[in-house]
């Protein structure tokens, strides 16, 4: 039988970035989590994936604050959300990630400028609004967007513009963390992969750490170092895609083998020497991605 712990021990996990440990979500009597841990390495994209109603997105809340648990301890960037810093007690352990929200959530009656800025008010009020207005163009133009979307609506952008553009208020101050939910959901196969494209970028230019929401499997294969499956109340398994493909629980299976899996495992260039076993690939915590060539979805 082959399994991918949870918790597999890598030295890198000694300072992680998010550590979670037995934690517990209900809601009217129903349990969501249940005795769930979690590590997220530095620097690493974690990508997170599970069935409807695992609690995915919960997770994320209850990480970034917006859901208190019933049980458990979440501690991120080496404190708890609701612990002040000692060295440091007006400081906000919320300004050191940002949030990409499923659908956005951006302010339809701000400008796209405008909502970049919200945060940096929020967090940074002192700085004088030429300046903030100055920092929130370089954000959208980080994110892809031409200068000029700075001045629009939500409203008068595409879908895929409006990804962009939630991404650039997520990266408004400069975070250490990045939280992604379901961030190419609804845009097509060439707009999803050229988004992928731009985390990775971003990732490897800014020394991100990212927490990935995702059920797109071309997303898992093109940028995720490791992938953190939810299932019966907890993560059942974290680990590369080849250590999660050799784990013998019957979702996992499903999930990564059935077709849309074999389709998108089979969309990565050939390689000339076999995937290495389980227990070599636990011994790599970030292995190098393969690049592959953009095409249609599965």
């Amino acid at each position: 039988m082959s399994k991918v712990s949870p918790s597999d021990g890598d030295p890198g996990d000694d300072n992680p970035a998010i550590d979670i440990e037995g934690l517990s979500n209900g809601f009217d009597g129903h349990l969501v989590h249940e005795n769930l841990s979690l590590t997220v390495r530095r620097g690493e994209i974690l990508g997170v994936v599970g069935g409807s109603g695992t609690g995915k997105s919960v997770l994320m809340r209850s990480i970034i604050g917006l859901q208190t648990p019933s049980a458990g301890t979440i501690r991120v960037l080496g404190r708890a959300v609701a612990e002040p810093d000692p060295d440091n007690p007006d400081s906000d352990i919320r300004s050191r990630w940002g949030v990409l929200f499923q659908g956005g959530a951006l302010f339809s009656t701000l400008t796209v400028g405008e909502n970049v800025v919200v945060p940096i008010k929020e967090f940074y009020p002192e700085i004088a609004p030429e300046l903030q207005r100055e920092i929130a163009g370089f954000k959208v133009m980080l994110s892809g967007l031409p200068p000029e979307a700075a001045v629009k609506f939500p409203s008068e952008l595409s879908g895929g513009m409006r990804k962009r553009a939630a991404l650039a208020r997520a990266l408004a101050l400069d975070p250490e963390l990045l939280f992604l939910d379901e961030p190419t959901a609804g845009l097509d196969p060439i707009g999803a992969a050229a988004f992928d494209s731009l985390i990775k970028e971003l990732h490897e230019t800014l020394g991100l750490t990212v927490f990935l929401i995702t059920h797109d499997l071309d997303t898992l294969h093109e940028i995720c170092d490791r992938v953190a499956v939810l299932a019966d109340r907890k993560v059942i398994a974290v680990g590369t895609i080849p250590e999660l493909m050799a784990s013998d629980h019957p979702w996992i299976q499903e999930y990564f083998n059935g077709p849309r899996g074999r389709a998108a495992q089979n969309s990565r260039p050939a390689v000339d020497t076999p995937a290495p076993p389980v227990e070599t690939v636990a011994k790599t915590a970030n292995p190098k991605p393969v690049d592959k060539p953009t095409q249609p979805d599965a």
